[in-house]
């Protein structure tokens, strides 16, 4: 029996385990990378290890998320980046470079290779046949210096391409009929591979985009073929050196499959307020709009950059549209400045923005209240775009680009004939924003800088015999990080402050969460199913444990916060009866009644809802080393003891 092309991948690199669906593996990573809203926490972490270089072939720090700087800390976070980055052997690319997944796609991802981001759309990567993975800062501190990866063996899920695109049918129209398929937490506990005849008429700036949003699904990871395309592509990026071909062997045995005929797809959008909320442009109809985003690491690339200034080309912006695009890389502003596109862009009317996250992690560009946004981004939770009550549309580059000429929600196929854009032979090829780490015998001397808001990384403290206290919140099903710990301008600048962060916690659900659990000294959370899903940031678990939350006990958990609870020492259990959910309520005291020896002894955990006298089992589920770090009290105190 053959393998996946996953499959072949994980086999290359796997340290500990066995590749059975389920149970926990460990993986040699190759490549890292960090943003600077998740990189100042993973960098605290990799200091606080007093490892003196990183021990990856590669590791690189973007800086592309907090990029408005209304005050000081965001650039005192940059500088101390880059210094730890200079110091400890890291590359660093610096703001205005571009969007870590469009850049390292351009210059540094490798087919075969791992690669780990504390982003949860590192997965870009699968475009060109990496296993790219988002992780928690802490555990991707621990991959640069050395250490291995651990997560549940994934299933494989086969999606086999046939036919060809439609004229003004996009590669967001794939992924957002997967979506469609498959929902939000559809892809948790698995691979999305990407095989067929279909594959061959997608670009690897295509296979990007589908790649990126596989995270919407709760994804792994998602990946493609390495194939003469990819070898195209990395040939224009002067990095032929770096191809190598890979496919799934043709016995390849898979766990699901799902098959998508290409031609038979019409333009697409998610409608507010989640991703697989998705329906036909058609089927939506012509709705009113105020304000159209076009970038992201998912729609930033230089072809997604020519199909908008080709729509844009001799038109202009509706009046009652606020047009804004960025560029997703310095590479791709250039040559869009260059070849007379982006003066296309600028005539009709476009707002151009940084090459940066911006907008998509409500960075600038909030729309008017009640304002109907539509974007060519990831993620549409609500209140994400940093007004809470807009209605957040996703949709392909060629859907924005028509609606925003007509000013209101448009299939693009009503433009006639589709321009043809052509990938280069050659990209434009300079560095000159990517800094080189020093030498070892000059990096001695370099001083990592701290600014007044970078404050210390909280630590867990080791398991109790019992633990009690009071259901400080119950919320619904697929609750995100968003919900947890807001993203936009006006927090994302104390990502490095948890003290000051830590009063924004669930201010979304509930704006007293913070200062009751102060008040109670901590306690419990009870969450639906999928707790957890969206972004890979840790201080969604760090801020809790900052506000002495000792458990989460939800129906379900999303992969890379289920991870980052157990890292930060926060036990993430699960009810045995999912009917057991509606028996408690908020302000219930409740007692895990000797969880330590449950935990220990990986046996179901006895959960006592004191205010009611009723008792509840839950499920644990640990592997050895997840048992471990929970006993230590969090990932940190047991990477210490065992240095020790």
């Amino acid at each position: 029996m053959g393998y996946t092309l996953a499959q072949k991948i994980i086999k290359n690199h796997l340290v500990s385990g066995e590749m059975v669906p389920g149970t926990e593996i460990g993986l040699k990573i190759d490549q890292t990378l960090t943003q600077d809203a998740t990189g100042t926490m993973a960098y605290l972490q990799f200091e606080a290890m007093g490892i003196e270089r990183v021990k990856t072939e590669l590791s690189v720090a973007y800086i592309d998320h907090n990029t408005l700087q209304n005050g000081f800390e965001n650039a005192d976070d940059h500088r101390f980046i880059q210094s730890v980055a200079q110091k400890r052997g890291i590359r660093f690319s610096r703001p205005g470079n571009g969007i870590c997944h469009q850049v390292h796609l351009e210059r540094f991802g490798v087919p075969g290779k791992t690669l780990l981001g504390s982003d949860s759309h590192t997965p870009t990567g699968g475009g060109i046949g990496m296993l790219a993975m988002g992780a928690g800062g802490l555990d991707v501190a621990v991959a640069m210096g050395g250490g291995a990866y651990y997560l549940p063996m994934p299933k494989i899920v086969k999606v086999n391409l046939t036919g060809r695109l439609s004229n003004w049918v996009a590669a967001k129209d794939i992924i957002l009929e997967v979506l469609r398929i498959l929902s939000v937490k559809g892809g948790v506990g698995k691979v999305i591979e990407y095989t067929g005849p279909g594959v061959a008429t997608l670009s690897v700036p295509e296979r990007a985009t589908i790649t990126n949003m596989g995270a919407e699904l709760g994804a792994t990871t998602s990946i493609f073929p390495s194939d003469e395309t990819t070898h195209a592509f990395l040939k224009a990026q002067n990095r032929e050196a770096d191809f190598v071909e890979l496919y799934a062997d043709a016995d390849a045995v898979y766990d699901e499959e799902l098959a998508i005929d290409l031609s038979e797809l019409v333009p697409l959008a998610a409608m507010p307020h989640m991703p697989d909320n998705v329906k036909t442009v058609e089927e939506i109809g012509e709705i009113a709009i105020d304000q159209v985003c076009i970038g992201s690491c998912t729609n930033s690339s230089l072809m997604d950059m020519l199909k908008v200034a080709a729509v844009l080309k001799g038109k202009t912006v509706a009046p009652n549209v606020s047009l804004s695009i960025a560029p997703g890389s310095k590479q791709v502003l250039n040559m869009l400045a260059s070849n007379g596109a982006l003066a296309d862009m600028i005539d009709a009317g476009a707002r151009i923005l940084e090459s940066a996250c911006g907008p998509c992690i409500g960075m600038g560009q909030s729309p008017n209240s009640k304002g109907v946004s539509l974007r060519t981004f990831n993620r549409n939770f609500e209140g994400r775009s940093g007004t809470a009550d807009a209605g957040i549309y996703l949709v392909s580059p060629e859907t924005a680009a028509a609606s925003a000429v007509n000013g209101k929600l448009t299939d693009p196929r009503t433009l006639g004939e589709m321009p043809q854009i052509q990938m280069p032979d050659s990209f434009f090829i300079n560095d000159n924003m990517i800094l080189l780490p020093d030498a070892p015998q000059d990096a001695v001397k370099r001083e990592v800088l701290y600014g007044p808001n970078i404050k210390s990384v909280p630590t867990g403290k080791p398991l109790e015999d019992s633990v009690t206290g009071k259901a400080l919140l119950k919320v619904g099903d697929n609750i995100t990080t968003d919900h947890i710990m807001p993203a936009g301008a006006k927090i994302l600048p104390y990502r490095s402050n948890v003290p000051y962060l830590s009063q924004f916690c669930f201010a979304v659900c509930d704006k007293t969460f913070a200062k009751r659990s102060k008040k109670e000294g901590g306690g419990i959370i009870v969450g639906g199913a999928n707790y957890g899903q969206g972004s890979s940031r840790e201080h969604a678990a760090l801020v809790p444990l900052y506000l002495g939350v000792r458990a989460v006990i939800a129906k379900s958990f999303a992969r890379m916060h289920k991870a980052n609870l157990i890292n930060s020492g926060i036990l993430p259990l699960t009810f045995i009866n999912e009917d057991d959910y509606d028996k408690i309520s908020r302000d219930d005291v409740l007692e895990l009644r000797d969880i330590k020896k449950s935990v220990t002894n990986n046996t179901d955990a006895v959960l006592v809802d004191v205010t009611t006298a009723e008792t509840f089992r839950l499920h644990t589920g640990f592997s050895e080393r997840e048992t471990a770090i929970l006993l230590a009290g969090g990932k940190l105190n047991y990477t210490a003891q065992n240095k020790a």
